[in-house]
């Protein structure tokens, strides 16, 4: 077993007066891919926010390799895909300049040298976007924007990534770069924790899965076989995409 990357130690967080996180108890070991699956509410994404930040803890802890996460500080190891519904950012931008943008824990008083440019580059190449490069992130589809966030998480080279539903919304072509992107970072010793509905084209990538019930673990272990969505224990989904909802990308949220 690898050394702990995350560990999450009896968290628990409230949104608002309500409690969404009931005591958390979750390992992520270097190398390993762990799914956190769970109906809609289940607090899968609010379990990862927490380990990043984004939501305050109320009770337990949270460390980030070894290191307390409100001492952490070395933000470059870990690369961040939000959902693709996430607010939109509303400034006009290139596809190169949000990639970039996820360089800057890299750089030095934020100034871009040339192995800051090759790894912008290289993160559009794993993804199948270098040829869109200069195009305005305004004029891409779904699977591109989706592709745009992961290439921006890929930028600054980090050991852990951390993904929230980067399948939701996603056409079949752009699954499967996602997959095929994902697995070579696996393969080049990337540590990997992500929300899914389900296992989908990334089901042979997963070591574990942990599934969320009303903010507590209710399984961790092997992932289930092909297990679908509407077949997780207490699932209750409704798509939060309707026809009528404007997609928003958070591409520079």
């Amino acid at each position: 077993m690898g050394e702990p990357v995350i560990a999450m130690r009896g968290v628990r967080a409230d949104l608002g007066s309500r409690p969404v996180l009931r005591g958390i108890d979750l390992t992520v070991r270097h190398g390993e891919v762990v799914a956190l699956l769970g109906a809609n509410g289940s607090g899968k994404s609010t379990a990862i926010r927490t380990v990043i930040g984004q939501v305050p803890v109320s009770e337990g802890e949270i460390e980030l390799f070894g290191t307390e996460r409100k001492r952490f500080r070395d933000w470059s190891r870990v690369g961040y895909v939000p959902q693709r519904t996430t607010a939109a950012g509303g400034v006009p931008a290139t596809v190169t300049e949000v990639v970039s943008s996820g360089r800057l824990s890299r750089t030095r008083f934020g100034v871009f040298r040339k192995a800051d440019r090759d790894a912008v580059r290289q993160a559009l190449e794993l993804v199948g976007m270098a040829d869109r490069a200069k195009d305005n992130v305004d004029a891409l589809s779904g699977g591109q924007h989706q592709r745009v966030l992961i290439a921006r998480a890929l930028a600054s080279e980090p050991e852990l990534l951390i993904m929230d539903e980067p399948m939701a919304g996603v056409d079949l072509a752009s699954q499967e770069v996602l997959a095929r992107t994902l697995r070579d970072q696996v393969a080049a010793g990337a540590t990997v924790l992500l929300v899914l509905h389900e296992l989908g084209a990334l089901e042979p990538l997963i070591d574990r899965a942990v599934v969320l019930r009303d903010g507590c673990v209710q399984h961790d272990g092997p992932p289930p076989r092909a297990l679908g969505q509407h077949a997780l224990p207490g699932h209750d989904h409704v798509h939060p995409h309707s026809e009528h909802e404007p997609i928003r990308t958070g591409l520079l949220s």
